[in-house]
């Protein structure tokens, strides 16, 4: 039988790329996000390198409760049944706090940890009811351990979504529901246009990255920092460094 995965935040950059590239593994396909006209797109690239694939698409805004529920459930209507859910739609909005813009700060508060919480349930309530699934959160590298300024929400709604996870992941233990958590570094996507700009060094094509991401989620991995290199030893010197290093380090 066909496997099927749905991915949020599927019109673009790492879940447009997810897309891309699960297609050619032999995916059928439940994508969705905002912007229709770009999801539009990515199905046409699809279906154009595979017609035997099945690519189906749905506006959805994650912040959108109900919505995201209503989508859920009409992407297994459609197929009958969902493999795997990607939990990947998010922002990276941020300020300093204090600064006074608590607006943009709780904006990625609500869409990546609040949005990400009723993707969750969502996909929860198909996985147990077909007592199969797995669930893949896409968290980040800014996870793990608070950074300043800018970056403050942003880390914090990425540590809060791997901690939803590994919850689920304890509670779903020896049972057939499967939990991956993801930590992507730098990967070229719109939301890093800033950083690509930057000139970081450590930036890695979309293609490379997503690669690194997908094969993890194959696996079926309980958590991976992707790519493996740089970020895997790192996530260790991100952790433990003692904080007058950690300061010249970020």
């Amino acid at each position: 039988m066909t496997r099927t995965i749905l991915i949020t935040g599927a019109s673009s950059g790492l879940g447009a790329e997810m897309a891309r590239q699960f297609a050619t593994l032999g995916y059928d396909l439940a994508l969705c996000a905002r912007r229709t006209e770009k999801l539009d797109a990515v199905r046409s690239d699809i279906l154009a390198a595979h017609p035997d694939r099945r690519v189906e698409i749905r506006a959805l805004d994650v912040n959108d409760d109900d919505q995201v529920f209503e989508v859920f459930r009409a992407f297994r209507a459609d197929f009958g049944h969902i493999d795997r859910i990607v939990i990947n739609a998010g922002i990276g909005k941020g300020a300093p706090l204090g600064t006074g813009n608590f607006k943009a700060n709780r904006e990625t508060a609500m869409t990546n940890f609040v949005a990400a919480l009723a993707q969750c349930e969502a996909a929860m309530e198909i996985f147990r009811a077909q007592n199969a699934g797995h669930l893949v959160m896409v968290s980040s590298m800014s996870a793990m351990r608070g950074l300043p300024k800018t970056m403050t929400t942003y880390g914090a709604t990425k540590a809060a979504v791997a901690h939803l996870a590994e919850g689920l992941r304890a509670e779903m233990y020896g049972k057939p529901i499967k939990v991956t958590v993801l930590y992507p570094g730098y990967i070229a996507s719109e939301m890093n246009d800033g950083v690509a700009a930057a000139g970081n060094k450590m930036m890695v094509s979309t293609e490379k990255g997503v690669r690194a991401m997908v094969s993890a989620i194959e696996k079926e991995k309980e958590s991976a920092c992707v790519p493996p290199l740089p970020w895997a030893p790192l996530s260790v010197v991100m952790k433990y460094a003692p904080m007058p290093l950690f300061k010249r380090l970020i």
